[in-house]
């Protein structure tokens, strides 16, 4: 009895711990709702998923979308394709492949419209649907739906940025459970997944990604069939030790079996998520408690390893497909079954040698935290969790989110993150916002109210970011006077105290101490207020935005461009007193910049924004007459900018 209750307090200290490290139900929580807000601001169009659309935040955690191609629908047969159908509709064809993969048909392919008769093509004497066309295509219009994915590239079926830590996958959808799963349904289980998760993951359909079946020989017309949604119910169904297990299983794989080179690649995520769906199932879900967290993780490593000995995992929706046929080699299956078996030896020890976990024996976590302690430790979870969301350029439609806002959210927690997101989709739609070419006053005056209007409600997306873009709005406007107000109310507001959440997770930062007291003093406010008042998010200008000020067009022109905030702000203090003509003030603002310039030293030269507040302070020169600091300064950026990525170049070439 005394070693079972040892045991407990055990598994019950190290729960403690891993929700100190991997997030407390609360956090994940709030991870998940974010997400889930940001894929309803795009309808049914885009799906988060992932380790970070899945509530998880761990080292190298990337960020996962897929979208669904609006253009196509998919049936399982002929007759079940809509009389009034408005869409292109596709046939799955399962003969010739193996399962968990399918071809697409054209019912007839003379009526597919144009551009997307593209992707058909002639494959032993019959119309396909090409998974590898599409796949193509997508990759060459990236960037007109995903600034980031400038210069992307094809990873799996995905479409990935130059650094891979975006994947964007374009998928087909059915709207029906596909018969290869239909098994699934009626299996026999113990209590998990309930009946209610049942029906709402057959009820969700399925989705088709554009890769096959690797080897095989109509891997270029194949499709694989996607249980994204499904997997994200389950996932979200989970216990909180359930997902914590999930994220252990993780760590090991990324941290203990990847430190060897040799075996890099022939695990991953997906795999995991397949342990866990089987162990759940033929569990008790009771069993999967804080207090028996540690048993539930062996449990999980003795399934990992027993599949590898025996090479035969099996796809948990289509147990037909087994993941692991010849994946190994003898010499690797033997390798990877001892790092497994020494890592079961070890148990929770074998985290001694993680980046994420190797602290748990040095560390004391209390059960019975102070509320304080946990405000902060939520919040150092969830700013740079936040930030990552809101960072990503794939801006969200705001009737869609104004209709899930009034319709959906029941909870100040939902009503908060709604208000994040809906505030920081207005600052950005400005930038997106497309006018017809019309002339006259009233059209000009129209644009201008309609521009204004959203970037007001922008002003509330962080403390600093939306008030800039407010003020380089007045500026372009001429309205010199009014935006040199808001940079001055701008630069009261950036004070120590102030977080860039971005910071968090690049150079893995942790909070000051005034940010803690700051932070502590707000204890009560909701998160909205705190994160909107302490916060500071990237300031993007994007191509074509009515809010870049003229003499920074060069700048702006394929991808997004960043520039620091305090820097920018100074920047503009110049511009709207150069057009006053008070060079008193310009010849201030201009030494300011060369001081925050100096700041930085050449440790940072190779950050963007740095490049581009030498870009700002050569220009500030340049209208200043100072031609030869001009050119210093560009020369400098030029130096530093390898990938050629400023406008320096081309202003050197202009014979400044």
């Amino acid at each position: 009895m005394e070693r079972i209750s040892k045991w407990r307090s055990e598994s019950l200290k190290f729960y403690k711990y891993l929700c100190q490290k991997i997030g407390s139900e609360k956090v994940v929580k709030t991870r998940r709702l974010a997400y889930t807000i940001r894929d309803m601001g795009h309808g049914q169009k885009m799906i988060s998923s992932g380790s970070i659309g899945e509530g998880l935040n761990l080292n190298g955690s990337d960020f996962d979308y897929m979208f669904i191609d609006p253009n196509f629908k998919v049936y399982q047969s002929e007759s079940e394709v809509q009389s009034q159908c408005s869409k292109n509709p596709l046939i799955t064809d399962n003969e010739e492949s193996h399962p968990c993969f399918t071809q697409l048909r054209p019912i007839d392919p003379n009526t597919m419209t144009v551009p997307f008769n593209y992707f058909q093509m002639n494959y032993r004497g019959n119309a396909v649907f090409s998974s590898e066309l599409f796949k193509l295509h997508y990759k060459n219009t990236a960037i007109s739906h995903i600034p980031d994915l400038c210069f992307g590239k094809i990873h799996g079926p995905c479409i990935s940025n130059q650094d891979e830590t975006i994947d964007v996958a374009w998928s087909l959808k059915c709207d029906k459970w596909i018969n290869q799963a239909k098994p699934w349904i009626s299996r026999p289980r113990t209590t998990w997944p309930s009946s209610e998760i049942i029906s709402e993951i057959v009820s969700s359909g399925v989705l088709f990604v554009a890769i096959g079946n690797k080897g095989s020989i109509n891997e270029h017309v194949e499709w694989r069939i996607s249980f994204s949604v499904a997997e994200k119910f389950l996932i979200f169904s989970f216990s909180h030790t359930q997902f914590l297990c999930y994220a252990m299983l993780k760590i090991v794989l990324k941290e203990i079996v990847e430190k060897h080179e040799d075996l890099k690649g022939l695990l991953c995520s997906y795999f995991l998520k397949m342990i866990i769906f089987w162990i759940s199932e033929e569990t008790e879900t009771h069993l999967w408690r804080p207090d028996n967290v540690i048993p539930c993780f062996m449990a999980c490593i003795q399934r990992l390893s027993y599949c590898v000995k025996y090479s035969i995992l099996s796809h948990y929706f289509i147990p037909d497909n087994n993941l692991f046929f010849l994946r190994f080699s003898t010499a690797i299956k033997d390798k990877l079954t001892n790092i497994l078996k020494d890592v079961y030896k070890q148990g929770i020890n074998c985290f001694a040698s993680s980046e994420t976990l190797r602290d748990y024996q040095s560390q004391s976590y209390d059960i019975n935290q102070s509320i304080i302690s946990g405000n902060i430790t939520f919040l150092q979870q969830m700013i740079p969790q936040l930030g990552l969301i809101r960072g990503f350029d794939a801006i969200c439609t705001y009737p869609m989110l104004v209709y899930n806002f009034l319709h959906h959210s029941r909870t100040s927690l939902s009503r908060s993150l709604f208000a994040l997101q809906i505030s920081e989709t207005f600052m950005h739609f400005t930038q997106r916002t497309q006018y017809p070419h019309r002339s006259g006053n009233k059209h000009h005056y129209n644009r201008y109210e309609h521009d204004l209007s959203h970037l007001v409600i922008g002003l509330h997306s962080d403390a600093v970011s939306g008030l800039l873009k407010l003020a380089s709005f007045l500026y372009v406007h001429n309205n010199y006077v009014a935006s040199l107000t808001v940079i001055t109310y701008t630069l009261q507001k950036y004070t120590d105290e102030k977080i860039y959440p971005t910071d968090f997770r690049t150079q893995k930062k942790t909070f000051s101490n005034i940010q803690k007291h700051v932070l502590n003093l707000m204890k009560t406010e909701n998160l909205n207020t705190i994160l909107k008042s302490v916060t500071i998010h990237p300031f993007v200008f994007t191509n074509n935005s009515p809010t870049i000020p003229q003499e920074l067009q060069l700048d702006v022109t394929r991808t997004p461009t960043s520039f620091h905030p305090l820097k920018f702000a100074h920047f503009l203090h110049f511009l709207c007193y150069y057009h006053l003509h008070d060079l008193s003030s310009c010849e201030q603002s201009v030494l300011r910049l060369e001081q925050l310039i100096l700041s930085d030293g050449f440790v940072y030269m190779s950050v963007p924004d740095t490049l581009n507040t030498l870009i700002l302070c050569g220009i500030a020169d340049q209208l200043m007459s100072d031609t030869e600091t001009a050119k210093l300064c560009f020369q400098v950026a030029a130096k530093f900018d390898m990938d050629n990525e400023t406008s320096a170049a081309s202003r050197l070439a202009s014979r400044i």
